[in-house]
């Protein structure tokens, strides 16, 4: 498939998601989103922070679990939805700080910004952008957390280096994502609803780390990883998805 062509299905997915025309989770499966967040990391403490209709039930994990974010500091999320994950930051880096969202899906951007205006947090913005085109400074930020969200660019590295561009030197990353050991079948790949399903752009886990160091990061670290399984999966998938977060640093 055509890069523009993933995106546009990616794009026409996740606005329903928004719109709350389909109740999908990208790597998630539980009869509720609430239940689908506590599967994937979240505990029912942070969904108690979180405006109730940022919970959407995507995701691979909690990456503000793990990103030891300060109070003051700059955090930019990628692929923000409607902010769970930028909430939880904004939470926890307070009003001396501010916590930048940025998603490619107009209905996700447009849900951020009335909740953030709705609860009060003035620390929070969310843009509209590509993950390969950050609308974000060089050398503004922190913190770069995401979730579940490179896995569904055609252009990994050229994410990556965005990333680093955006982050000050001795900033980190802490990324939630999908990879794979072991091929997947032809078939997968070319489907444009395994793109959708966070399955089909999933890179390898030694190409994906690499990808980060060729991007200009040091000290990659898988802070941990676990087989993905979900019911319903394609059987020929099954012990090839892994769920990883991964903790990098832009050196000095």
């Amino acid at each position: 498939m055509k890069e523009q062509d993933i995106k546009e299905v990616i794009k026409e997915r996740y606005g329903k998601i928004a719109r709350g025309e389909v109740t999908f989770c990208c790597p998630s499966c539980g009869p509720t989103v609430a239940d689908q967040s506590l599967a994937v990391g979240y505990s029912a403490e942070d969904l108690e922070l979180v405006p109730e209709s940022a919970v959407l039930g995507l995701g691979c994990g909690n990456p503000t679990a793990l990103a030891d974010l300060q109070e003051g500091e700059t955090v930019l999320d990628l692929g923000s939805g409607a902010g769970i994950d930028v909430f939880l930051a904004a939470k926890k880096v307070g009003g001396s700080g501010r916590v930048i969202g940025v998603d490619m899906t107009e209905d996700m951007v447009a849900q951020g910004r009335v909740l953030a205006e709705q609860h009060g947090f003035p620390n929070m913005d969310f843009r509209l952008g590509y993950i390969e085109q950050l609308p974000v400074d060089a050398g503004t930020v922190d913190v770069v957390i995401s979730n579940c969200v490179i896995n569904l660019t055609p252009d990994k590295l050229a994410s990556f280096k965005e990333v680093h561009r955006v982050l000050r030197p001795g900033g980190r990353i802490l990324i939630a994502d999908l990879v794979t050991a072991g091929d997947l079948p032809p078939d997968v790949r070319a489907s444009a609803a395994a793109w959708a399903d966070c399955l089909a752009g999933a890179m390898g886990k030694e190409a994906y780390l690499e990808t980060i160091r060729r991007a200009g990061f040091s000290e990659v670290t898988v802070v941990s990883e676990f087989p993905y399984e979900a019911p319903g999966m394609d059987e020929r998938l099954r012990g090839k998805i892994i769920s990883v977060k991964v903790r990098a640093v832009k050196g000095q």
